[in-house]
């Protein structure tokens, strides 16, 4: 679709990108999806809902660990009851410390032990649970009955609403079983989850329940306190364990979603790295893991207790679930096209249900929920500045942009020199030529004899074939080409030094072979080959354009803030192109002052 919050007019730089892989040039467009491409509120409100729910995960990703390893070391207050509060939050923190200082070196290491840790965790409590219902109350599955909530609700009135804040974090884990996806196909999550998480919970919930009906006094500690003493110390560790699983699970979701975002230019760039070669799921970022551990840390400091933590925990849980309803939705509608009739039953099954419990738990705000509003609103801040200051960017490009026959005048004027070497040119723009050449030429008086505006091209497609990842052509012009490098979300984009030169020349060669020259260019095909190798030898230059906008006195208070903010975040991110990684003497920044 072509959705954006720059006018339709501007937006094709990404439009060709979408429509290629879901083949919809010759399908009627649904109403729904032809007034988001019409209405720029509709956009803007779709892309506001959209960032809402990608920082609510990323604050999943800073309460989960917090959360978890903190309920698993509180149980050493149960054996020992002289441990202070202070002391399990500060050894939360050490646990939470030493997992993210091993981030770095990749789940692939460690992930052996995930199987067994999770394999023991998923057998153990529910054996445990059966004995409790045993021993306390074996008649507790009648709870399985509809009748029970029901007559709950009808007893309780408000009071049984508000306690669905609590219920909540019962299925806390599932909204973000996206990440599994990175590691595991769909049908292997299915069979774990029907055949072994599921069940495990029901077995595990009952149990406590029957412990509970017997020893309501327990109630805040009803995990621990239902264990038999016997095998106290056992399941402590599982449980300690199982909790660093969960906390890893999240934190690679936070990595994964912050990757995507990098992509998309919805995020300001850190650097991501693969930790794994045949898993594409497992990445890594460096910034993300220390600022998350910040985070995680202060959380468990100053909010150590777990009532509020939890309390903001089932506030990111349930808005994380509602927004993704509310955009699958609209996926089914407008992408998917599936009969109206399911995509009701779907939507108002599920929404009521996350609806209840979202106005259950917002009731909390005042009580800890309002941390992950807090992480949220920062993050958003971060994220609409930067995309702001993006398509700022970008409507200049399209608005001053060069076509060929500028070029060509810029080209037959005797002051401009072409000389030897490669030089590349990066744009986000494929329809033109980047206004970056007319700055360049007019303070270089040159050109190398072989120029490649190279452009990146993200498709939504999870992996794109080595043979449609560089995409070249003449422009006409005497060694004048364009290059366009397509990628998926799964793909690990490596455009390092020589290796990349390397591959764009070769499928410039096998171009210029298999196609016959332009008629405007009458090089013979060896000489045009000839032409490149002798630009390689010469030397590679790598040309990028570097933001600063220029602030004019019209300009309104709120321009004036966004693009600074833009320009603070450009200045201390990461370089836009990897291949930007290439030694100082190759590589220039020209700058451009963008008009506000």
């Amino acid at each position: 679709m072509n959705i954006g919050i720059l006018s339709s007019k501007s937006s094709d730089v990404n439009s060709s990108q979408s429509r290629c892989v879901l083949n919809e040039d010759n399908r009627q467009k649904s109403r729904l999806g032809k007034v988001f491409e019409t209405s720029m509120v509709a956009r803007r409100a779709l892309l506001f809902i959209a960032m809402l729910g990608t920082c609510m995960l990323i604050g999943d990703g800073i309460l989960t660990p917090a959360i978890s390893v903190l309920s698993a070391m509180d149980g050493l207050r149960a054996p020992f009851p002289s441990i202070s509060k202070s002391l399990v939050e500060a050894l939360s923190a050490v646990v939470l410390f030493i997992l993210f200082l091993l981030q770095k070196f990749g789940t692939s290491r460690v992930s052996f032990l995930f199987s067994p840790i999770m394999g023991a965790w998923t057998l153990s409590t529910p054996l445990v649970g059966i004995y409790s219902i045993i021993h306390h109350y074996p008649s507790i599955f009648k709870a399985l009955s509809p009748y029970y909530i029901f007559h709950f609700f009808w007893r309780n009135g408000k009071e049984g609403w508000l306690m669905l804040g609590g219920t909540i974090l019962c299925i806390t884990g599932s909204e973000a079983l996206f990440a599994d996806l990175g590691h595991f196909n769909r049908s292997s999550i299915q069979i774990a989850f029907l055949f072994t998480i599921y069940p495990s919970l029901i077995l595990t919930y009952a149990g406590q329940t029957a412990y509970l009906i017997k020893n309501p006094n327990d109630h805040m500690d009803g995990f621990y306190k239902f264990i038999p003493k016997t095998i106290y110390w056992p399941i402590f560790i599982i449980a300690t364990l199982a909790a660093v699983v969960a906390s890893q699970s999240l934190i690679s979701a936070t990595f994964s979603v912050i990757k995507q975002s990098v992509v998309l230019d919805y995020f300001p760039r850190v650097k991501v790295v693969h930790t794994s070669s045949n898993k594409e799921g497992e990445v890594y970022s460096p910034e993300v893991n220390y600022i998350l551990m910040v985070f995680c840390i202060a959380v468990i400091l100053i909010f150590g207790d777990g009532q509020d933590i939890g309390n903001a925990f089932g506030v990111v849980v349930s808005l994380v679930m509602l927004i993704t309803t509310i955009l699958l939705t609209l996926v089914m509608i407008i992408i998917w096209r599936t009969p109206s009739l399911l995509v009701a039953l779907y939507f108002i099954i599920f929404f009521m249900m996350e609806g209840v419990y979202v106005s259950a738990v917002l009731t909390k705000i005042p009580e800890g929920g309002w941390i992950p509003f807090a992480i949220s609103f920062i993050l958003a801040f971060i994220m609409f500045g930067w995309y702001y200051g993006r398509q700022r960017k970008i409507q200049y490009e399209l608005t001053h942009k060069i076509d060929l026959g500028r070029l060509g005048m810029l080209l037959s004027d005797p002051s401009v020199q072409r000389v030897p070497g490669l030089c590349f040119f990066y744009t986000k723009i494929q329809n033109g030529l980047t206004p970056i050449l007319g700055h360049y030429t007019k303070n270089m008086r040159s050109l190398h004899k072989v120029t490649i505006f190279t452009t990146l091209r993200y498709l939504l497609v999870p992996k794109v074939s080595p043979h449609e990842r560089i995409v070249v052509k003449k422009l006409g012009l005497r060694g004048v080409y364009a290059c366009v490098i397509q990628y998926g979300y799964a793909d690990s984009l490596n455009l390092e030094g020589d290796n990349f030169v390397s591959q764009v020349l070769d499928s410039l060669q096998e171009y210029i072979e298999n196609c016959s020259s332009l008629p405007s260019d009458h090089m013979p095909v060896q000489e045009e080959i000839s032409e490149l190798s002798e630009a390689k030898t010469a030397g590679v230059i790598h040309v990028r354009g570097k933001a600063r906008f220029h602030i004019g006195k019209s300009t309104s208070f709120f321009d004036r803030f966004m693009l600074a903010f833009y320009e603070v975040l450009h200045k201390n991110c990461r370089p836009a192109l990897p291949v930007l990684g290439v030694p100082l003497p190759q590589c220039l920044e020209v700058g451009m002052f963008y008009e506000a």
